[in-house]
């Protein structure tokens, strides 16, 4: 059986929400799954490992002319999608233009949340309730993402992994403003941890200019010896060095998701989104600002994140 999930979502975050979604459709019919995700998502840099993936297609669209944006564009992708001559599709979604799209290519067994109501869907709990009642099966929001024991063992050497000092990922960058924690909070818990443990400390962000002014004021500090930065190395060649660390401190970002879903306990530094974003997997222990209960959209709460409250969950946590 071929067979075709769509996760039109942008984020790498999202994506890998949507793995044991993903992961339980394969498993019921006994069947790799494709996927149909935006280039956004970077699946290809993080699920070449995994089995249970088989291919997966871009979706270009972004309603900006690209080659699967508007009329042109939807005939363009289903006549692409026919040609794969799948016979299932699970279109995590509500839209009703893959829901049409897949019938004009031909896939017979269609399955897909309600049509037209989008509004406030919660990103996992929609997606449970529709695998429940699909298939019948209650999945837990607990990602995994594959590493091959060779990368590992070669991502040691590389980095000169040492097993008596205690190996730290700092995901310092953020897709928006809102989300980066200053550098003063990160230098102030590399002091703290550095006063009792042997450590280093690996910096991962993105090349937007906020995102490198933040890595620049870190690798200035005192303890620029102990952080080696990541930012220009491709998520493929980070993924086996995470794999390698004993925690990972993280803004709410692409890092956060994959480091939890490689099975690193990784502190979420919860600024300007909901709490849920940085609690679904049990790898995941979110710090939430000074002052607040919850944690949501308009938050504002990156100047009121402890470095003691980051260090005194890091002591719990740490082996």
């Amino acid at each position: 059986m071929k067979i075709l999930a769509v996760q039109n979502r942008m984020g790498i975050g999202d994506m890998v929400i949507f793995l044991p979604f993903i992961e339980a459709v394969s498993k019921k019919f006994k069947s790799p799954v494709s996927l149909l995700v935006k280039e956004s998502s970077k699946a290809n840099e993080y699920l070449q490992n995994t089995k249970y993936i088989d291919q997966i297609i871009p979706l270009l669209r972004n309603n900006k002319n690209l080659e699967h944006d508007g009329i042109i564009g939807f005939f363009k992708l289903a006549n692409k999608l026919r040609k794969y001559k799948f016979d299932s599709i699970f279109i995590f979604n509500s839209s009703a233009r893959f829901n049409l799209i897949a019938k004009i290519a031909g896939i017979q067994n269609v399955y897909q949340y309600p049509v037209f109501k989008k509004k406030n869907q919660h990103i996992i709990k929609t997606a449970q309730k529709f695998i429940k009642k699909e298939l019948n099966i209650l999945v837990k929001p607990n990602p995994k993402i594959n590493i091959g024991k060779k990368q590992i063992f070669s991502a040691r050497k590389k980095f000169k992994i040492k097993p008596k000092e205690k190996n730290i990922l700092l995901g310092i960058g953020g897709s928006g403003p809102t989300k980066r924690v200053p550098a003063k909070k990160f230098i102030e818990f590399i002091e703290l941890v550095s006063k009792k443990y042997k450590s280093k400390f690996f910096l991962a962000t993105g090349k937007s200019s906020e995102e490198q002014k933040i890595l620049k004021e870190i690798l200035k500090s005192k303890h620029k010896k102990k952080c080696q930065r990541l930012d220009n190395l491709a998520i493929n060649s980070i993924l086996p060095l995470i794999s390698n660390c004993d925690i990972a401190v993280c803004n709410d970002s692409s890092f956060s998701h994959l480091s939890s879903a490689l099975g690193i306990n990784t502190i979420v530094l919860m600024t300007d989104t909901p709490l849920m974003y940085g609690s679904y997997s049990k790898f995941m222990h979110p710090i939430i600002p000074d002052g607040e209960k919850n944690v949501t959209h308009n938050t504002l709460g990156k100047n009121k994140i402890s470095s003691k409250k980051i260090f005194n969950k890091f002591k719990k946590l740490i082996r």
